[in-house]
């Protein structure tokens, strides 16, 4: 979950690696570095920390004139984040230099080996095993650069996105793709090299998505060419049109992407139904439902596979699916799913959900899915992603690049998408009455307007914030549609502000969390009028008798709760099953907030990242 970039062409080659290395930052910073070379030497600069101090060092110690170059931001695996340890990392010749995104399961015994003919390793990384590796077999074969990446890699064991540079053949960079996404962007006379478009959509709108087992020969002046790793066959390049654009990627006057992202859910939830959702017409239509309609009608049960927050997202997407379609449905960590030797049937539909599109887990849960059988859909939000391509029919999200690590629009459209997918499957069979269907849709239609209304509640969870900052543990309780949004709360408390909490299903409190419960705890509770509300009023009762600080999120005009509670939240009525997409709002608020004020790292929380393309 490294980032990649790199760049070949006719322009100075720094500032496009270090704007690309800042906009991937999100898939990881814990260190950085840049590879330059100017017709005559390979220049290196890298160090702890994020590209803004790989910056500051290159000021000092490093010349940045050159139009070829690669860089990296990386989360670590193998070796703690150091300057060593930072890539790009270099053969022992000094010859080959590499950038790598992923895992080499197999490094072990390639070390040993490597040291056996003579090797010696300055880090602790897989990637520099891989880099002597690429360099031992371009010797004892006397080969070019291409053909030895290749041969390379059909040694090798795991997962990779690398980009490779060979100062004997310096106009040439070679990239290949095994379950970490690579993109290239095709301009005039020259090529980008990305972990994702984002680095290069200034520069061109012209991008080739590598295939899992391809790999690229990127020289100046000539056709790049495609090959599989495999049997080196020769791929034929399909090149896609970017529909990102470069405002999506700026804060646009926000002090975090986090809080852009949290206020721009409105519009998105509108662009995930828009041409999909007519509620005057009674219409709901998504092009990959409709083709396999009968496979969902059919099916004996739903699966749904996910991780972090988009398994909250299935959670909430499970209630909806039995109440609207009582078809069963099961949802599994995609993490866990592979390992337990599951039972997957061919009538099954297994729903992939994954922000980014790329989540090593979900993919590997996705090839498992299909080997025994089953019809796979995939929801993601990346457009030519991986799971996008890997699955049976999907649908996106459209809800722009997230760029902050913790997700909050990803879940609103995730949900979003997957209540359309469950109302047209209701109708289709019936088990939604045609009165509940329309209601449905007319409600789902105004819910960006709801969401709007919810934002406002911003001054509120500031002021709520700044009581409780300071809290070492946080309890989140929810009932029904909104045991998940408990969850997801609590997720992102802990995610970005380091205060260690936890989501419960309401009831289950006095099951054991009831002991944690004090004057010191606060307890956030959904509650909105829609609903488990008179259990939840009594879950209520249960905390103040034990003197734990509330914190409510209830339905605007409600009474009961308030009397009860130290804090409330208000906001917009709506249907239980739709409620999730209202009452996550002040909870993701509540938590940036929480977060600003310890001085936290908002869009870059420690230990994570935002794409996880290793297991």
């Amino acid at each position: 979950m490294c980032g990649i970039v790199g760049y070949i062409g006719h322009r100075e080659a720094y500032p496009i690696v270090i704007k690309g290395l800042k906009r991937l930052e999100y898939r990881g910073y814990d260190s950085a570095g840049v590879m330059l070379y100017d017709q005559e030497n390979i220049k290196l600069c890298k160090t702890k920390g994020k590209v803004s101090d790989l910056e500051e060092k290159a000021k000092i110690d490093f010349t940045s004139n050159g139009t070829i170059g690669i860089g990296h931001t990386r989360w670590a695996t193998h070796g703690v984040p150091n300057d060593v340890n930072s890539h790009p990392h270099v053969s022992n010749s000094g010859e080959l230099v590499i950038i790598h995104n992923g895992i080499i399961e197999n490094y072990a015994p390639l070390k040993e080996e490597l040291i056996k003919r003579g090797y010696s390793f300055k880090s602790d990384t897989d990637t520099e095993v891989l880099v002597n590796l690429i360099e031992e077999v371009q010797k004892k074969e006397n080969i070019k650069l291409g053909k030895a990446v290749q041969i390379a890699l059909n040694q090798v064991i795991g997962a990779y996105a690398i980009a490779v540079f060979d100062k004997k053949n310096p106009d040439e960079i070679v990239a290949a793709r095994l379950g970490s996404p690579l993109a290239i962007g095709v301009g005039e006379d020259e090529f980008f090299i990305a972990s994702d478009a984002s680095p290069f959509i200034e520069y061109t709108s012209n991008a080739i998505y590598l295939e899992d087992g391809e790999m690229a020969n990127i020289r100046l002046h000539k056709p790049l060419k495609i090959r599989k790793i495999k049997d080196d066959s020769l791929v034929d390049p399909y090149i896609q049109e970017l529909q990102m654009n470069l405002e999506q990627i700026e804060k646009g006057g926000y002090d975090h992407f986090m809080l852009k992202e949290i206020y721009e859910q409105p519009s998105v939830i509108k662009d995930t139904y828009r041409g999909r959702l007519h509620a005057n017409e009674g219409i709901v239509q998504m092009a990959g439902v409709e083709d396999n309609i009968e496979k969902f009608l059919n099916a004996n049960r739903i699966l749904i596979v996910a991780c972090g927050t988009s398994w909250h997202a299935g959670l909430v997407a499970e209630y909806i699916f039995e109440e609207f379609t009582r078809i069963p449905v099961e949802v599994e960590y995609a993490s866990e799913f592979r390992y337990r030797n599951p039972i997957i049937n061919k009538n099954d539909v297994v729903i992939a959900i994954s922000q980014s599109g790329e989540t090593a887990d979900t993919m590997a849960a996705i090839k498992l899915a299909k080997e025994n059988g089953a019809f796979v859909f995939g929801v993601c939000n990346v457009v030519g992603s991986s799971i996008s391509r890997e699955s049976h029919a999907g649908a996106y999200t459209h809800a722009g690049p997230e760029i902050g690590v913790a997700s909050t629009k990803a879940f609103t459209t995730q949900i979003t998408v997957l209540t359309m997918i469950a109302l047209r499957l209701g109708k289709a069979k019936g088990t939604l009455s045609n009165t509940d269907f329309h209601t449905f849709l007319q409600e789902l239609e105004i819910i960006p307007e709801k969401v709007a209304e919810a934002l406002e509640t911003n001054e509120r969870a500031k002021e709520i914030a700044a009581a409780f900052k300071d809290a070492p543990n946080c309890l989140y309780l929810g009932r029904g549609y909104n045991f998940p949004v408990a969850l997801e709360g609590a997720l992102k408390l802990k995610e970005i502000s380091y205060i260690h909490a936890e989501g419960y299903p309401a009831a289950e409190m006095k099951h054991g969390p009831i002991a944690l419960i004090d004057e010191q705890m606060p307890v956030i509770i959904i509650a909105p009028k829609q609903g488990h509300y008179d259990k939840i009023v009594s879950n209520i009762q249960e905390i103040k008798s034990r003197s734990g600080k509330i914190i409510a999120v209830v339905t605007k005009g409600d009474t009961q709760v308030r009397e009860l509670a130290d804090y409330v939240i208000e906001i917009p009525e709506t249907s239980d099953a739709l409620s999730p997409l209202i009452t996550t709002i002040p909870l993701q608020l509540l938590s940036y907030h929480i977060a600003v004020m310890r001085g936290c790292n908002v869009d870059q929380p420690r230990n994570l990242a935002k794409s996880v393309t290793v297991e």
